[in-house]
């Protein structure tokens, strides 16, 4: 238990917005702690006091200039957001989960990692089928490290004229220098296909290049992430540029109901044969069984029902998988 004198010094630091001394009131009531031989409770407060201080580390050690308001040409480039999502919001397998896991500990922790000449992993490719949660995990890494996220405009990206894609690309890199978070790089294989494709190979190649370039020269601090669902069409030197590439697949018979459950508990529900659903949902992605579960949600609403019955929800599920096969 910290000592009234430190906790007079942390409420007087916070009243004083004192950080810095906040913070090292903090991590001394760890060590505290510590010496008690209370492990647990000491090593939570110090991953917390890593976490606050890493949000507070920019490119140049100096506090984060917001661009909810992108200045001049970056405004038709970046569109910034600042998500409250957490990994807890995620239906995932094991394995991605633990790897999301990982990666955002090691970000709370890069100053750390950092002092012994090692890096953080932060630059990240996603692939796998539409709606398996690729886009809404560059929100979840934003909402837990608690950074903007700046989601890249492909259609200010991609411009007809040539040399002028690969000198927008410039401009965005140098806003993952000056601007600390989570930069997202969706339908990523519009940049990134294999070279030689396109009608159009000579500016294919010199936009490739170009993003090849820049973040192999990268050494910011903010995150990069891309997703694509055509892993198969990317140009094969793509890949040893991401530290990390995570692949993400349909959601389980298990991870169906989980998510059913989960949607559907705005309203009260009568016994479900579960094992039914998940054999109707087979093949639907976790964004069908989200928008599934709200349709049928939201009729129930709409005509006062109060509960929710298997019909209810093998309709709009059926009509998820017509869809698809369309």
């Amino acid at each position: 238990m910290a000592s009234a004198e430190q906790l007079k010094a942390l409420l007087k630091a916070h009243m004083e917005g004192d950080d810095s001394h906040f913070l090292a009131v903090a991590m001394q009531v760890a060590a505290h702690e510590a010496k008690l031989g209370h492990g647990r409770l000491a090593e939570e407060l110090k991953d917390l006091v890593d976490a606050a201080k890493a949000r507070r580390i920019t490119h140049l050690g100096t506090r984060p200039t917001p661009i909810s308001q992108p200045r001049g040409e970056l405004g038709s480039l970046l569109a910034a957001s600042y998500p409250k999502l957490t990994l807890r919001d995620m239906i995932l397998g094991r394995s991605v989960h633990n790897r999301l896991a990982r990666i955002i500990k090691e970000q709370r922790q890069f100053a750390k990692i950092r002092s012994h000449g090692l890096a953080p992993k932060r630059k990240l490719l996603l692939v796998g089928p539409p709606g398996t949660g690729k886009t809404m995990t560059a929100s979840v890494l934003a909402g837990e490290l608690g950074m903007p996220l700046f989601q890249v405009r492909l259609d200010g990206l991609i411009s007809k004229f040539m040399g002028e894609t690969a000198a927008k690309l410039r401009l965005i890199f140098q806003a993952v220098a000056e601007q600390r978070g989570v930069y997202f790089f969706d339908e990523f294989d519009a940049i990134a296909s294999e070279r030689g494709m396109s009608n159009d190979v000579g500016e294919i190649r010199r936009v490739l290049n170009s993003f090849l370039q820049f973040i192999e020269q990268d050494e910011s601090n903010s995150l990069i992430v891309a997703a694509t669902n055509h892993p198969e069409i990317l140009d094969y030197a793509v890949f040893r540029r991401f530290d990390d590439v995570i692949e993400y697949e349909l959601p389980t018979k298990p991870q169906i109901v989980e998510t059913l459950k989960a949607r559907l508990s705005v309203l009260e529900v009568t016994w479900l044969e579960w094992e039914k659903l998940a054999n109707e949902a087979a093949g639907l992605s976790f964004a069908d069984l989200t928008r599934a579960a709200d349709d049928a949600t939201k009729d129930a609403i709409i005509h006062d029902r109060r509960i929710l019955t298997e019909a209810d929800v093998l309709a709009p599920l059926a009509e998820r998988k017509a869809m698809k096969s369309r």
